[in-house]
C-alpha cells in the first residue's frame, strides 16, 4: 500500500486542501492520502481551544472519500506537533521501508529549513510540494517534486475571517453550529 500524508493546521480545512489530495491520489497513484491536523503548530500562533474543533472539520470534510484517512496522532500528543516525531511515528505504525510521501505547499516548504530537526526530516521524506502562491526557490538535500497542479488560492486565514467560496459545506455548518472563528 502506498501512502501520502498531508499533515498541517487545517484551521480550517477547504476546499483546495481537498482538491490537493485528490490530484495526488490520481497523479501519483496513492492508496491512501493521512490528513494529519497539528496539535499545536511550532510557527503558528493558533487558538489551542480550536484543536479538537480541527480535527472534528477535517474528519467530516473527507468523511466522503474512502482513500481518505484521519490522522489524531499530533491531537493525542498535546503538545507541539514537530513533523520528525509524527514522521517517525507514521513509518514505525505503516511498516513504511521507503521515504514517505508527504504533501505540503510551497508556503511551508519555503520556511522548512527553520523546522525541527530538518537535516533528520529529509531523509525520511519525499515531498511533493504544491503551489500556493509563493515561488519556491531550489532546496538543497531534499528530495522533493513539484506538483503539476494550477494554484487555488483559498486561505484559511480569509476563510475564518468571512466563510466564502472556499469553504466546504458541511465544514462550514459545523463552524456555525459551534460559533467559530467571531471577531
Amino acid at each position: 500500500m502506498t501512502i501520502c500524508i498531508f499533515p498541517g493546521t487545517f484551521n480550517p480545512i477547504h476546499k483546495a486542501h481537498l482538491r490537493m489530495a485528490e490530484f495526488a491520489i490520481e497523479h501519483y497513484n496513492f492508496d491512501k492520502i493521512i490528513f494529519i491536523p497539528a496539535y499545536i503548530p511550532p510557527h503558528k500562533d493558533i487558538d489551542i481551544d480550536l484543536a479538537k474543533h480541527r480535527l472534528n472539520m477535517v474528519r467530516i470534510a473527507i468523511s466522503n472519500n474512502p482513500k481518505f484517512e484521519l490522522s489524531d496522532i499530533e491531537y493525542k500528543s498535546e503538545g507541539k506537533s514537530y513533523t520528525l516525531i509524527t514522521v517517525k511515528k507514521i513509518i514505525q505504525q505503516y511498516k513504511i521501508n521507503t521515504k514517505l510521501n508527504f504533501i505540503i505547499g510551497t508556503d511551508a516548504f519555503e520556511k522548512i529549513d527553520s523546522w525541527y530537526k530538518v537535516d533528520e526530516l529529509k531523509k525520511l521524506v519525499h515531498f511533493i510540494v504544491f503551489p500556493r502562491g509563493v515561488k519556491l526557490s531550489p532546496k538543497q538535500g531534499f528530495e522533493y517534486e513539484l506538483a503539476p497542479m494550477e494554484y487555488i488560492n483559498i486561505s484559511s486565514t480569509k476563510l475564518r475571517n468571512k466563510l466564502e467560496d472556499g469553504t466546504i459545506d458541511k465544514v462550514k455548518e459545523y463552524i456555525q453550529k459551534n460559533d467559530l472563528y467571531k471577531n
